[in-house]
């Protein structure tokens, strides 16, 4: 995508010379599929970049086009998912884009045409740590065949835990899915590593529509009893959102 971030470009022309950002080994949930029963925690090896942006008025169309335009000169060629908003946060768009074990932010930036500065309001960049691209390509339905996901719905959410409660709120969010109550087929867990407000981000994906409303009320089902995830949560956060989305690249 143009808009994001290559290893010698970035959106975020306000750091420092040369700041790295490396992946760290904190281990996350493996991606769990209804044909898969391990639950062997995957280590956190890689960087990711997180770009939410918000379209400008009548520009989301077009924001679209810009964002699933392939980055020639990203350092990882064709390992991003954009996904788009359906229900939940103020942002349109997210971009995750792989990066390597490590990435490289120069004060050169990423300079873009006065075109391109049009179709946003405003965006936000986060650098996490989350599982080797394989992995999460997996998770997510954008492996080999992406074709035969194309249905999948996307939620994303953002954590951040109540001071001292990091650990309790990771070790929660690690847990695999409890089955057959929660349909998803991929989870990804992410930690912040430089950037926006929040520790955590986790995605869970979903084949269907018709999964993902199964799962949400099995969810309240279980509410309704006053135990629970709903509740566990809520144990250990100050702050989280939500966001519905479905993929649009690739």
């Amino acid at each position: 995508m143009k808009s994001i971030v290559s290893i010698l470009s970035v959106t975020l022309l306000t750091l420092s010379p040369v700041t790295f950002v490396r992946a760290q080994t904190t281990p996350t949930p493996a991606a769990h599929d209804k044909a898969t029963t391990s639950s062997a925690p995957i280590a956190r090896t890689d960087v990711y970049h997180v770009h939410f942006n918000k379209a400008a008025l009548g520009k989301a169309a077009a924001l679209a086009d810009f964002l699933k335009t392939p980055n020639p000169q990203a350092p990882m060629p064709g390992h991003f998912i954009l996904l788009r908003h359906q229900e939940g946060a103020a942002w349109d768009y997210v971009v995750i884009q792989h990066l390597g074990t490590k990435a490289t932010v120069e004060a050169a930036g990423n300079p873009r045409g006065p075109a391109m500065r049009d179709l946003s309001d405003w965006h936000d960049d986060t650098f996490v740590n989350g599982p080797p691209w394989a992995d999460f390509a997996r998770a997510m339905g954008i492996g080999d065949d992406s074709s035969k996901s194309v249905d999948s719905v996307y939620v994303v959410s953002v954590f951040r835990p109540a001071p001292g409660h990091q650990d309790q709120l990771e070790k929660q969010l690690s847990e695999p899915p409890s089955r057959p109550s929660d349909t998803s087929v991929g989870n990804v867990l992410m930690q912040h590593l430089e950037g926006g407000a929040w520790r955590f981000l986790t995605i869970a994906r979903y084949n269907s529509w018709q999964d993902f409303a199964a799962n949400e009320s099995n969810s309240v089902a279980g509410a309704a009893k006053n135990q629970g995830g709903w509740f566990q949560l809520r144990d250990h956060i100050t702050f989280h959102n939500d966001t519905v989305t479905h993929r649009i690249a690739p």
